[in-house]
């Protein structure tokens, strides 16, 4: 059963977006029985590649800031900045493979991540997050999806001018949207998707305790604030906005996940730059939320298989969808 255009756009709204030509041509039910059984087979938590990943992130984070630091050089401290920026991004995805359950898997796996993934990056919460994000999947792209409110004004429409992408990447670089960007983060008024064990309150303060004990202990705020806070306010934030931007096209109102979800196949300087855990195969991740990032080009691949993919819909490397994004 191939998709059809149901998207209507929202009569309220300063703006709209053109859905997309799917890249994904049908819905899962559209699967041979051999394919659909191939998937199940990879769905379910990945904990050892979740937790390789975690501690490559922080082992990445750990070179960035000791380079900037021996070289002590602008150029330098600069580019470590980006980079380290690029890696709190990751954490913010494997906080996202978290709040599906497809990381850890203990009682108190949520604990865990919040002490090594969530809490250093201030904002929100695993338990928080969850109410969010799975709202988001539950209600996807209808009034009652968080991340369509939040998201539904001029600042999130395309296409755009050069002019205009510049000036929203300038404000995210220097903070200007940090608020607006955060607020998406925190819980709506719901407990419809309450953790089961959630992590104590007594936690958090306890880990940003022993934290600042530490800095004072060895005097490392000064590069606490240059290559944690600084990237934390500046450089993630422009990644969080692109890596939301690549996750859908959005003041399209009841659109599908086909035509409002791109496929972005990156680069391999463009996966060691910026990891994105294979969220360019967005789509597939709303098909089939209960299969791990590291498994869905594995999951592309099958759709290919089966006929379901149109490789002329899919942007290669995030030029490419960069230059979608702009105005024609």
């Amino acid at each position: 059963m191939t998709t059809q255009s149901t998207a209507t756009f929202a009569p309220d709204l300063p703006l709209t977006t053109k859905p997309l030509r799917p890249a994904v041509l049908a819905e899962a039910s559209a699967l041979s029985a051999d394919a659909r059984r191939e998937i199940m087979a990879l769905s379910g938590a990945r904990p050892k590649r979740f937790a390789a990943e975690l501690v490559f992130t922080w082992a990445c984070i750990a070179a960035f800031i000791t380079a900037g630091v021996y070289f002590d050089n602008l150029t330098v401290t600069l580019f470590c900045i980006f980079l380290i920026g690029t890696r709190q991004m990751a954490l913010a995805l494997l906080l996202h493979e978290q709040v599906h359950r497809l990381g850890m898997r203990s009682k108190y796996a949520d604990w865990f991540i919040n002490v090594f993934a969530v809490y250093p990056l201030f904002v929100t919460t695993v338990e928080d997050y969850a109410k969010v994000h799975l709202s988001h999947h539950k209600y996807c792209f209808t009034q009652d999806d968080p991340d369509f409110l939040r998201k539904s004004g001029d600042e999130w429409t395309f296409p755009k001018s050069l002019g205009q992408l510049v000036m929203i990447a300038v404000k995210d670089l220097t903070a200007m949207n940090l608020i607006r960007l955060i607020r998406g983060k925190t819980a709506p008024r719901t407990d419809e998707f309450t953790r089961r064990n959630p992590s104590p309150k007594w936690l958090r303060f306890a880990f940003f305790a022993v934290a600042a004990g530490a800095l004072t202990a060895v005097g490392g705020w000064t590069v606490f604030l240059i290559y944690w806070v600084v990237p934390a306010m500046t450089v993630t934030q422009l990644m969080v906005r692109w890596i939301a931007v690549c996750e859908h096209q959005y003041n399209i109102d009841n659109g599908t996940i086909h035509e409002t979800t791109p496929l972005i196949q990156l680069t391999w300087w463009q996966r060691a730059l910026m990891p994105d855990l294979n969220f360019g195969l967005h789509a597939y991740h709303h098909m089939h939320p209960g299969v791990s990032f590291a498994n869905l080009p594995k999951v592309h691949e099958i759709y290919r298989r089966e006929g379901l993919v149109d490789e002329s819909a899919i942007f290669h490397g995030q030029g490419a969808y960069l230059k979608y994004l702009l105005a024609r």
